[in-house]
C-alpha cells in the first residue's frame, strides 16, 4: 500500500509570475497595500501565476480589479472580472479566452449575453443557458453539445422540451422526464433506458403509472408500486420481485 503524500501547501510554492519569473516586492506597483497588510508576496498576489493567490489580491482589494482587466495574463483578467464593476465588463464578451468570457457571461445582465448564446466554447454557452430564460432558450435546445442541453433544458419553458424527448444523450431526456407537463410525460413511459423510465415513474401522477406497471426493469416497477393509484396495485402484488411485490402489498394493506 502506498503512503499518502501531503499536498504541499500553496504558501510554499516559489512566487513566480505568469511567465515564470522571480517576483520582488520592490518590482511591484503596490507597496502602498503592501505596507497596510493587503498584499503578500507568495500569498496575496496579483503579480503571481497562481490562480489562489491572484484571487485572494482582488478578494482583499476589488477596487483594483478595474485596472487589470485588459491584463495579458487570462487568469488575472478573469479574476479581476468577478470583481471589477459590471458596467466594465462589456469588452470582456469577446476575449480571447474562454475562461474570460465565462465570468463575463455569469455577470453582465441576461439582455448583454444573448448573443454569446453562439460562443464556440461549450462553457461559454452553458453560462449563458443558467442566465437566459424563456423563449431565448429554444436555441440552445438544439446546441451540439450535451452538457450545453442540459444547461438549457433545466431553465426553458416546460412545453419547450418536447424537443429533446429523443435527445441521444440519456442525461439529457432525464432532466426532460423531471419539467415536461404531464400529457407530454406519459409519451416517455416507453424510453429505451430505463434511467429515464425511472423518472418518468417519479414524476408521473399516480393515476397515469398504468403504462408501467409491466416495465420490464424493477427499479421502475419499484416506483410505480410505491406511487400507483390503489386500483392497479395488484398486479403488482404478484411481481417477481419480492421488495416490488411487498411494497404493492403493504399499500394494498394500509387503510
Amino acid at each position: 500500500m502506498s503512503a499518502h503524500v501531503a499536498e504541499e501547501p500553496d504558501t510554499a510554492i516559489e512566487a513566480l509570475d505568469w511567465q515564470g519569473r522571480p517576483l520582488r516586492c520592490q518590482d511591484c506597483p503596490h507597496e502602498d497595500i503592501h505596507a497596510e497588510g493587503r498584499c503578500d508576496l507568495g500569498k496575496v498576489c496579483v503579480a503571481d501565476r497562481r490562480r489562489k493567490r491572484i484571487d485572494r489580491f482582488f478578494s482583499q482589494n476589488a477596487a483594483l480589479a478595474a485596472r487589470y482587466l485588459d491584463h495579458p495574463y487570462f487568469e488575472v483578467r478573469a479574476l479581476a472580472a468577478k470583481h471589477a464593476s459590471v458596467f466594465l465588463l462589456a469588452p470582456l464578451k469577446d476575449d480571447p479566452e474562454p475562461d474570460v468570457r465565462v465570468v463575463a457571461a455569469a455577470r453582465l445582465p441576461a439582455a448583454r449575453v444573448k448573443e454569446m448564446r453562439f460562443d464556440a466554447e461549450p462553457r461559454v454557452r452553458i453560462a449563458v443557458a443558467e442566465r437566459l430564460e424563456g423563449s431565448d432558450l429554444v436555441a440552445l435546445l438544439a446546441d451540439g453539445d450535451y452538457q450545453v442541453r442540459i444547461a438549457a433544458a433545466r431553465r426553458a419553458p416546460p412545453d419547450a422540451l418536447v424537443y429533446l424527448m429523443h435527445d441521444p444523450e440519456t442525461d439529457v431526456r432525464r432532466v426532460v422526464a423531471r419539467r415536461l407537463p404531464q400529457a407530454q410525460l406519459t409519451r416517455m413511459a416507453s424510453d429505451e433506458d430505463p434511467l429515464v423510465r425511472v423518472v418518468v415513474a417519479e414524476h408521473l401522477d399516480p393515476d397515469r403509472l398504468a403504462p408501467l406497471v409491466s416495465d420490464p426493469d424493477m427499479r421502475v416497477r419499484f416506483v410505480v408500486a410505491e406511487r400507483i393509484d390503489p386500483r392497479f396495485l395488484p398486479q403488482l402484488t404478484e411481481d417477481s420481485v419480492p421488495p416490488v411485490a411487498e411494497i404493492a402489498r403493504q399499500r394494498l394493506a394500509s387503510p
